[in-house]
């Protein structure tokens, strides 16, 4: 994905129980400090708000890829999440792509290529592994 700017405003009101709007130009979420923390919860938190920007854009630059490719992709989905710890940050995309099944293997094997380029061409995701994270995939390739 290109690099660029973009910009978002929070409001925050109610202290570390209170919550918070976020709002981009697209993007409208409620925000809240996690309970282990002596917040509220009930709202996004910074560690879904950033596992959901890496698997934005792996899964927005995989479908770019896959489309470019021409491939019979019928649907693509994935499970993302993020661990932390004192010894750094891991994010574990979980990328399922469904071909229909009429998809050759020399497909499948474009389909599983394409996984890993996106996770080379991942703006965010290049940005985040700079800063010590390591990112994993665990993607698979079916027939429908």
């Amino acid at each position: 994905m290109a690099m660029g700017k973009k910009e978002i405003k929070i409001v925050w009101t109610g202290g570390v129980a209170g919550s918070g709007k976020l709002e981009g130009e697209y993007l409208k979420t409620e925000l809240a400090i996690p309970r282990s923390y002596k917040g509220s919860g009930e709202g996004s938190e910074p560690m879904e708000l950033l596992v959901s920007a890496a698997a934005t854009c792996y899964i927005a630059t995989l479908t770019s890829i896959l489309e470019n490719r021409k491939l019979p992709v019928e649907d693509v989905t994935m499970d993302s999440e993020i661990e932390a710890s004192k010894e750094g940050m891991k994010i574990t995309h979980v990328p399922q792509i469904a071909l229909s099944a009429d998809a050759t293997e020399e497909q499948r094997q474009a389909a599983e290529k394409a996984m890993e380029l996106a996770d080379k061409a991942c703006t965010v995701g290049n940005l985040l592994e700079k800063a010590g994270a390591e990112i994993d995939i665990r993607g698979l390739v079916l027939n429908r």
